[in-house]
């Protein structure tokens, strides 16, 4: 059993990755990257600690070993650009032993279709024992933020994870 899980958000540049996760912290503004971890509220009066990439390595020309490398929280979230780039953040992260869930925004935001696999992410994801979900970033985000809250909060509750928000 993962004893660290591993909550990325693939897509081109614009997909809806930040809206994203801006959406799960429901804070009325951008959350961005920090040196530490923070509370996230999955259900009222119910808090998990959680550590966000919110910009992607693949953007920011980052290795994910670099940001990660003195993080303890259990839960990790992280915005993964479509670009071969992404294969080293996929690589650390299985090295590492996370569980990964991945939520492959496809067609993202400001795509003009939805667009094939042509890195193999999506096999290796697969292949590798991680959870794929593909969703359209040009939907709603409401839903596909509910089942990460829900995913994530599965997961949290199961190892006892979960706090009073304080």
């Amino acid at each position: 059993m993962a004893d660290r899980l591993f909550v990325g958000v693939l897509g081109h540049r614009n997909s809806g990755k930040s809206e994203t996760w801006n959406a799960l912290f429901n804070l009325g503004h951008k959350v961005k990257t920090m040196s530490q971890s923070r509370m996230l509220e999955l259900r009222p009066g119910e808090c998990v600690e959680v550590f966000l990439i919110s910009g992607s390595n693949e953007e920011r020309n980052q290795y994910a070993g670099d940001v990660l490398k003195n993080q303890n929280a259990r839960i990790v979230l992280c915005s993964m650009q479509y670009v071969q780039d992404v294969h080293d953040t996929i690589d650390y992260v299985l090295d590492e032993g996370f569980w990964m869930h991945v939520q492959w925004l496809n067609p993202g935001y400001k795509d003009a279709a939805a667009y094939p696999d042509n890195l193999g992410i999506g096999n290796r994801l697969l292949f590798n024992d991680a959870t794929l979900a593909v969703r359209d970033g040009q939907a709603k985000l409401n839903s596909r933020v509910r089942e990460l809250r829900e995913f994530i909060y599965g997961w949290a509750a199961f190892r006892r994870l979960i706090v009073p928000c304080s």
